[in-house]
């Protein structure tokens, strides 16, 4: 199997685990709960990954209704697929957010979860969405300020520059901060925003900051940021933290509610 393919299948493997976890969880009922999806509705997942948010949004639009979901990554299309085999009303395309395959004005809601910090031209992309979307239509966006992590560790310079690594992986990693106003310019006017934050006090594989306090340090090791051996520490130290009680992680996401 092709390293990328390996890749590729690991991510998904990864992000199968990660939305089981009742932090996401949570987070997946308040999108829904924002979209205020009803039966026979038009809808879009944008990065709809391994599909836990598609097939609920499948079951509240019905049979009379319709979800595509999209996503760059073809195995996140199969795990994708495989989860809504039963739900006729969903069908699933490869594909860019900053070309979407679907006519002007035709749907009556969007969703894009943690998608675009990942993108060089979101302004690109809120056009599309603001192209796509019906009058009277709702956009669902939730991302994540990475740069108001709050982590208890030994090391602040070590985990300073842990997480400095990853903001210069995305283009966008503080991009709550400015989405308002970019939503303004294009178009987007009755804008409601909510906290949605990540709060775990205990370092288990159950919670959310585990596996990706692990997954963004090895970005870092892998950009040569840190050595093998510092992020091993870093980890310890983290577990050790965990296990007397004084592990502490924060981090805010923020859900952007939209009408058009």
């Amino acid at each position: 199997m092709p390293n990328l393919t390996k890749r590729r299948v690991s991510e998904a493997q990864d992000l199968e685990k990660s939305y089981r976890l009742a932090d996401i969880v949570k987070q997946r009922q308040k999108t829904l709960d924002a979209l205020k999806l009803k039966a026979g509705e038009l809808v879009l997942d944008i990065g709809c990954g391994v599909g836990f948010l598609t097939h609920e949004m499948a079951l509240q639009v019905g049979e009379s209704g319709k979800v595509i979901g999209l996503d760059k990554n073809t195995e996140m299309i199969s795990h994708a697929q495989k989860r809504c085999e039963s739900l006729q009303q969903t069908e699933f395309y490869k594909g860019d957010a900053s070309k979407l395959p679907v006519h002007d004005q035709t749907l009556d809601a969007v969703s894009c979860t943690q998608v675009l910090l990942y993108v060089k031209d979101v302004s690109k992309v809120l056009t599309e969405m603001r192209r796509i979307l019906k009058p009277g239509g709702r956009l669902v966006i939730v991302e994540t300020d990475w740069r108001g992590v709050v982590l208890n560790s030994a090391d602040d310079a070590l985990t300073k520059n842990i997480f400095s690594a990853w903001d210069n992986s995305v283009p966008s990693p503080n991009l709550p901060v400015h989405l308002k106003p970019l939503l303004q310019k294009h178009g987007f006017y009755k804008i409601k925003v909510d906290p949605i934050p990540i709060l775990n006090t205990e370092y288990s594989p159950s919670n959310f900051s585990h596996g990706m306090l692990k997954w963004i340090s090895k970005n870092a090791e892998n950009k040569g940021v840190i050595n093998k051996v510092q992020r091993s520490n870093w980890l310890e130290d983290l577990q050790n933290r965990g296990q007397s009680d004084s592990f502490f992680f924060c981090v805010n996401r923020f859900l952007f509610t939209v009408y058009l």
